[in-house]
């Protein structure tokens, strides 16, 4: 990504619709798309997943089986786009594609990072809220979280050897306990 240069979303002419991929072929269908000539866009975010007890981050669609493109009514050569390896279809309500407005797609775009990758959504807990660490010195404790603090970080009650702690750690590292 140029990072002099935002991406703007906006292409005179032309209107953003949504494709619907098959199953765990976003990545396919945007390169095969590309290769055409097709203007995409597929918005991919970091994440955690628990692999075997771990947390392990990896790149993933921020909406699974979905991408965007980039398309003029009246010049463009929509038949192609059906039979493209990855494509499930076009999606439509009635007859009609659906019309995805410009000012998400570029709402989404500034939100990406020097990568490309947009932040996942954090959980927001309330203070008072049981929490359990899943990562870090203090894996498989659980805490009351107390507050966010300016750095980043969230600040937990934790009780070590029958005396309660203030721990600072990373937001990433916390669930909800249930």
């Amino acid at each position: 990504m140029n990072e002099t240069a935002p991406r703007r979303a906006t292409v005179e002419g032309k209107s953003w619709y949504l494709i619907y991929s098959k199953p765990r072929a976003e990545r396919q269908a945007l390169t095969h798309l590309e290769r055409q000539g097709y203007c995409c866009y597929l918005p991919r975010l970091r994440a955690t997943r628990k692999v075997r007890g771990k947390l392990q981050a990896h790149v993933e669609p921020m909406f699974p089986r979905y991408l965007f493109i980039s398309l003029d009514t009246s010049s463009d050569n929509w038949a192609p786009i059906r039979s493209t390896v990855g494509v499930s279809r076009l999606v439509r309500f009635g007859i009609e594609p659906t019309v995805v407005p410009d000012s998400l797609i570029q709402m989404l775009m500034d939100r990406e990072d020097e990568q490309g990758l947009l932040a996942p959504p954090r959980r927001v807990f309330e203070p008072g809220e049981r929490v359990r660490i899943y990562e870090g010195p203090f894996k498989d404790y659980e805490a009351i979280f107390l507050a966010k603090n300016s750095n980043e970080r969230v600040i937990v009650l934790l009780s070590i050897l029958g005396k309660d702690s203030r721990v600072a750690i990373d937001p990433a590292h916390l669930a909800g306990s249930r």
